[in-house]
C-alpha cells in the first residue's frame, strides 16, 4: 500500500507559519490519527500530504518516492472530505463511479469495482439513490466508496464524522476500523476529537500551533503524557492538574513525587476518596451515570478536580471529602510542563 516520511516540513501563508518542521513516518497499513485542538495545523498537514497545498521548505515521500512536485492527481492518494463532496445531481452509483468514468476505465471493470465496493459498505441496495434520499452515516459510506474504488495506496480523512450526531458517530467509527482492518490500507485520520483518536488509531499524533507534541500509541499517549498538554489533552474527562503547593509536605522517607516536581496530574478515575488523605475536595456537583459517577469539586484555592467512581455514590452536593493521590498514579511536570 503505502509509507510516508515528513521531513522537515515548513508551510507558510504569506508571513504566517502554519506547520513548523514536521517529522513524521508512517508504515506501511497503520492507521495514523492527527489530533489536536482547532488551529494546531493537522488539516493544513493532511492536506500537504495529499498535494493539495504545496510545502514552503521539507520533504515528502510516499513509499520512499519524494511526491513535493508531483500533483494530488497523481500521488495514489483519496481523500475523505468534512463535507462528504457528493454531486447532488447523481445517484449513489455515478457518484461512485464517476472518478473511474473520468480515467477512462473500461464500464466492466466500473462495475465490479462499485459493486464490490457497495458490497464492502452495505450500500447495495442504494445505488439508485440521490444523495439527498440518504442519511448522513449513509453519505458518509458513499464518499468513502468513492474513495475506495479507485484503490489508493493512501486513505486521507479529513474530519469526516464532525457533522453527524453523536450515535452515528460511535457507529461509523466502528465502520472506519473494520474497513481498515478489511483492506489493510494506510490511513491518516484528522480529527479534534480526542475520543475518536483514542478508540481508532495504531498511532496518534498529537499537534499544537504547527508542531509535535507526542507521537505513540493510544495507550502510551494516555500513561506516558511527554507534558502537561497531551496529558490535558488525552483522556476523558481530562487529567487533574494540582500546584504542589496544594500538596501538605511528606516525610521525607515518604515523599509523594520527586525534586524539582511544580505540578502534579492525577487522572480522575486515579483519585481515591479516604479520611486521612492529604487533600481536601469540595463537591460542587455529582453526575449520577449508572455504572459510574463523576464528581466536580475544586481543591486549595478554587483549583477544579473530577473523580471517577465506580457504581453509584451516597456523595452529595455540597459535601467535603479528602482525597488519597495514589504515588502509583501521579504523574510530575516541571515548572515548564515537562514530565519528569
Amino acid at each position: 500500500m503505502a509509507t510516508i516520511e515528513l521531513g522537515k516540513v515548513v508551510k507558510s501563508f504569506d508571513r504566517t507559519t502554519i506547520l513548523h518542521g514536521i517529522d513524521l513516518d508512517v508504515k506501511d497499513g497503520e492507521f495514523v490519527v492527527f489530533v489536536g485542538p482547532s488551529g494546531c495545523g493537522k488539516s493544513t498537514l493532511l492536506r500537504v500530504i495529499a498535494g493539495l497545498e504545496s510545502p514552503t521548505s521539507g520533504d515528502i515521500r510516499i513509499n520512499g518516492e519524494n511526491v513535493n512536485a508531483v500533483s494530488a492527481a497523481h500521488r495514489g492518494c483519496a481523500m475523505v472530505f468534512q463535507s462528504y463532496a457528493l454531486y447532488p445531481h447523481m445517484t449513489v452509483y455515478d457518484n461512485m463511479a464517476f472518478g473511474l468514468e473520468n480515467s477512462g476505465t473500461p464500464k466492466a471493470e466500473i462495475e465490479t469495482k462499485v459493486g464490490a465496493a457497495a458490497t464492502l459498505l452495505r450500500l447495495g441496495e442504494l445505488l439508485q439513490r440521490k444523495p439527498t434520499q440518504l442519511s448522513g452515516g449513509q453519505r458518509q459510506r458513499v464518499a468513502i466508496g468513492r474513495a475506495i474504488v479507485r484503490e489508493p495506496k493512501l486513505f486521507l480523512f479529513d474530519e469526516p464524522l464532525s457533522n453527524l450526531d453523536a450515535e452515528l458517530r460511535v457507529s461509523m467509527r466502528s465502520e472506519i476500523r473494520d474497513l481498515h482492518a478489511r483492506l489493510k490500507a494506510t490511513m491518516i485520520y484528522v480529527t479534534h476529537d480526542q475520543v475518536e483518536a483514542m478508540t481508532m488509531a495504531d498511532k496518534i499524533v498529537v499537534l499544537r500551533a504547527g508542531r509535535v507534541e507526542q507521537i505513540g500509541a493510544p495507550l502510551e499517549l494516555y500513561n506516558h503524557p511527554v507534558n502537561t498538554f497531551v496529558a490535558g489533552f488525552i483522556g476523558s474527562p481530562r487529567m487533574n492538574f494540582l500546584p504542589v503547593a496544594l500538596v501538605p509536605p511528606q516525610p521525607a522517607g515518604e515523599a509523594l513525587f520527586p525534586s524539582g516536581t511544580h505540578t502534579i496530574g492525577l487522572r480522575p478515575e486515579n483519585a481515591r476518596v479516604s479520611s486521612d488523605g492529604p487533600v481536601e475536595m469540595r463537591i460542587a456537583q455529582v453526575e449520577q451515570l449508572g455504572a459510574t459517577s463523576l464528581l466536580l469539586g475544586t481543591v486549595g484555592n478554587d483549583t477544579p478536580f473530577e473523580m471517577v467512581c465506580a457504581g453509584q455514590t451516597s456523595i452529595r452536593r455540597g459535601d467535603t471529602v479528602r482525597l488519597a493521590l495514589p504515588k502509583a498514579h501521579l504523574h510530575c511536570f516541571d515548572k515548564d510542563g515537562l514530565r519528569l
